[in-house]
């Protein structure tokens, strides 16, 4: 017979052992893996044949107004000056109507009505699906970033572009497979919006600060100043060995990443520098993309996709963000004027090269901004627009999306979805399904559970596909 005594003690070991051997069996798990991936940047077969094979991101930090862009409210002309019904809170005070200053015209066989700040981009509407009816959790630019960039606005999770990286892997050993360009870096929290979080450090964005425009300065490192190719390759294959019988003792996931990124740091200095010369471009595709930091950057993402990058990100509105509380007119017309063009540039280019059909082009921004005008302390207008989260549009070109499309909707003057709302993670569900993935068998495991880029929620928004 046991006492209580003994019979709790025994209990509590019992329980504490096979919480242990659950913990021991998942490390043993990710070991055999670990074990079994000599190279995790491989490519891989999706879930099923996605139509996309790529992806590239135009990224408008700080929040672009979709009253001014792609959803025109003529209502807000009618009421211009006048308070509008509604009970939504806004971060700051704001006061009556704000008519758009921008023309809207309607474009295509579609006729979908566009801003004229995006004139060019509205030439390839037909090719596009808006989704009108976006919506963030909260108006702050921090949090928000990280939910529409890693599907989570709290804790630190893995990004999109590490996610289809590591499902996908890569086309070119010689290069990233995700890539985030963004010139001058942002201001804010940067490096969490390209992170890996608990995914393999291989997956990680690689980040181009695209103000330059010499190799060197593009790319830190990437040439040795001392030390010759051969003699860094000897170097390396020491290392290689010397890591390998290291690792042979041992199982960390943060050796290989190391291992993988020496190497590819060593093969980059070969592949980047053609990779990422436009010079190479005949002189009529550089007039096509501009001369300016945008343009180069987003001919340089179009030869990343050439050649095998998976995921590349394009940011906009790094010195200047698009989070226009006061002079929306100016400065949304300067912002548009810098990004238009390029846009134009590469769905034109894509075509020409037949590369359209299989890479997904995405635009937008963390949240949207409010059709009434942000007051200043003294109460005067400010002729801007506060954050607004609660609708707001984004827009999906090529691989898989349905052109010519429109989705969802904001009430009349543009404060809320009020039709077809969508989350981030519906997005995210979207995006994944057209590379071939089930978002919710995307999966990692991670401190005992498995994790995936839409959390437990999500839904394919199936009527902007092909």
């Amino acid at each position: 017979m046991l006492s209580r005594r003994d019979f709790l003690s025994r209990s509590g070991l019992g329980l504490s052992s096979v919480g242990l051997a659950a913990v021991l069996a998942d490390a043993d798990r990710q070991a055999s893996a670990a074990s079994h991936v000599e190279n995790p940047l491989a490519a891989r077969a999706p879930h099923f044949p996605g139509k996309a094979k790529r992806v590239i991101q135009f990224f408008c930090n700080g929040g672009p107004s979709h009253v001014d862009t792609f959803d025109p409210k003529p209502e807000l002309a009618k009421r211009a000056g006048q308070p509008l019904p509604s009970t939504l809170l806004t971060e700051r005070k704001t006061g009556a109507a704000f008519p758009s200053p921008f023309k809207f015209a309607q474009y295509g066989q579609s006729g979908i009505p566009v801003s004229e700040i995006f004139a060019r981009t509205a030439a390839h509407v037909d090719d596009i699906a808006v989704i009108r009816s976006m919506q963030a959790q909260v108006p702050n630019h921090e949090p928000s970033l990280m939910l529409m960039n890693c599907g989570d606005s709290v804790q630190p999770r893995p990004s999109l572009g590490a996610w289809v990286l590591y499902g996908l892997g890569t086309e070119n050993q010689n290069l990233p497979g995700f890539v985030a360009m963004c010139p001058g870096g942002l201001p804010i929290k940067d490096t969490e919006n390209w992170q890996n979080a608990f995914l393999p450090g291989v997956y990680q964005g690689t980040y181009i600060d695209t103000q330059h425009r010499r190799l060197d300065q593009l790319i830190e490192n990437i040439e040795h100043p001392h030390v010759s190719t051969a003699d860094q390759r000897r170097q390396l294959d020491l290392l290689a060995r010397l890591n390998a019988e290291h690792g042979e003792r041992r199982s960390d996931p943060r050796l290989e990443a190391r291992i993988h990124a020496f190497e590819l740091a060593f093969r980059m200095q070969i592949q980047a520098a053609e990779a990422f010369d436009i010079d190479h471009e005949p002189v009529a595709i550089r007039e096509m993309y501009g001369d300016g930091v945008h343009g180069r950057q987003t001919l340089i993402g179009r030869r990343l996709l050439e050649r095998g990058v998976r995921y590349v990100q394009l940011w906009h509105g790094a010195g200047q963000p698009w989070d226009n509380h006061d002079k929306i007119e100016e400065n949304h017309r300067k912002l548009a004027g810098e990004l238009d063009g390029p846009i134009a540039a590469l769905l034109f280019d894509l075509k020409s090269r037949g590369m359209f059909d299989d890479t997904l082009v995405i635009w937008g921004g963390e949240f949207g901004r409010t059709p009434t005008v942000e007051l200043g302390n003294d109460g005067a207008s400010k002729l801007g627009r506060d954050h607004n989260h609660y609708g707001f549009s984004v827009w999906l070109a090529g691989g898989g999306i349905k052109g010519g499309t429109i989705y969802g909707a904001t009430d009349e003057f543009g404060f809320q979805a009020v039709e077809n709302p969508t989350s981030v993670h519906d997005l995210h569900a979207t995006i994944l399904h057209l590379l071939g993935f089930d978002h919710q068998r995307l999966t990692y495991r991670y401190a005992g559970r498995d994790f995936r880029l839409t959390d437990v929620h999500g839904r394919v928004i199936s009527e902007i596909l092909a």
